[in-house]
């Protein structure tokens, strides 16, 4: 290896091992080579120490950001993918080391300017990813207690029996309980008991979730709960350049075939973050009550007809999140949004 030498690396990674596959300068990428992590490192640090300039990518998946960080303190330059289907050609034919070459010639196309070869995911600092994990577990632990509720409310129907709102609670469990029968009170107790525990173990996320959220005045209907989610998901209000950028993100924005004279839209892209979009479309909701002088509101109540209201909800929490980042970014103040604060 000389020094000077631009080597392009393709990491298809895995728990247990990494395929590379290599290409030096403008030369064909070479066969792919399956390594263990402690072996791809090594032999990673090795170009580095040669004097070669290095640069890597791999698709982000279930190993994180950990081997993006171990990269780039070895020196090297990668680049974290969105992951896609690299069979342009349909052969149906999908390998490591095929998905690795891919890459690597991904990789060459956009060091030499085209920015379209893959999609790049931003990689957070671990202060960032720290935070953004206390929202995401509060999140899952929400979805099992929700499970839990559910799987006894099925048990329940199948019976016949169609319970009251909120019955796992332990005031509406007591009285309820003694209407169902004693093998079924068993098994719905057993769905009752673990809701009611993650029920506690989730008063202690959200605790934890609105702890992030500094003290003061914040827009009615959005509390610390979502602001601290938003700020989550976002990491940083400041990496959008444009509104579009912040709509695409979200994955709010209508889909779209038009081709010739005609141009037809469709429903939204969901290309983005769903948890981002989850939060946004509840704040809206919610803002209907609270705030009745926010112009992107008007059309959700002028709108007839459920289906055509959920579209103006769509529409209101991509509006939303381009004036959340507006006013993140000092762009506008929230009398100029029509936006009523709570007092501080």
């Amino acid at each position: 290896m000389e020094a000077g030498v631009t080597v392009k690396l393709g990491l298809d990674v895995h728990a247990r091992q990494i395929t590379i596959c290599r290409q030096l300068d403008g030369r064909q990428p070479q066969p792919a080579q399956v390594l263990s992590w402690a072996q791809a490192l090594a032999w990673i640090e090795a170009h580095v120490r040669a004097g070669a300039v290095v640069h890597s990518c791999y698709e982000a998946g279930p190993c994180g950001y950990g081997l993006h960080r171990q990269l780039t303190a070895l020196g090297v330059t990668n680049l974290v993918v969105a992951p896609q289907c690299w069979d342009e050609r349909h052969r149906r034919v999908k390998t490591d080391r095929r998905d690795a070459h891919e890459l690597c010639q991904r990789l060459d196309r956009y060091l030499q300017g085209n920015h379209d070869a893959f999609g790049l995911v931003r990689v957070p600092t671990p202060a960032q990813e720290q935070r953004r994990a206390v929202g995401r577990q509060r999140g899952r632990v929400l979805q099992e207690r929700n499970r839990c509720v559910v799987r006894a409310d099925g048990l329940m129907l199948a019976q016949g029996i169609v319970a009251p709102a909120q019955w796992w609670r332990p005031a509406a469990w007591k009285p309820f309980q003694a209407e169902l029968p004693a093998w079924l009170r068993e098994q719905v107790g057993c769905w009752q008991q673990q809701a009611v525990t993650l029920d506690g173990v989730l008063d202690q996320w959200t605790e934890r979730v609105e702890a992030q959220r500094p003290a003061g005045p914040l827009p009615k209907g959005l509390g610390r709960l979502t602001a601290a989610l938003l700020d989550g998901e976002v990491l940083d209000w400041h990496r959008f350049a444009n509104r579009r950028q912040v709509g695409s993100y979200t994955g709010l924005c209508p889909s779209e075939y038009s081709t010739g004279g005609q141009r037809r839209q469709g429903a939204v892209t969901k290309h983005g973050n769903p948890r981002l979009r989850h939060a946004l479309v509840e704040a809206v909701w919610r803002l209907l009550s609270w705030q009745p002088q926010y112009r992107p509101l008007a059309k959700v109540r002028a709108a007839v007809g459920s289906r055509a209201r959920k579209r103006a909800v769509v529409a209101a929490a991509r509006r939303l999140a381009v004036d959340l980042w507006r006013l993140h970014t000092g762009q506008c103040t929230t009398e100029q949004l029509g936006l009523v604060l709570t007092p501080a």
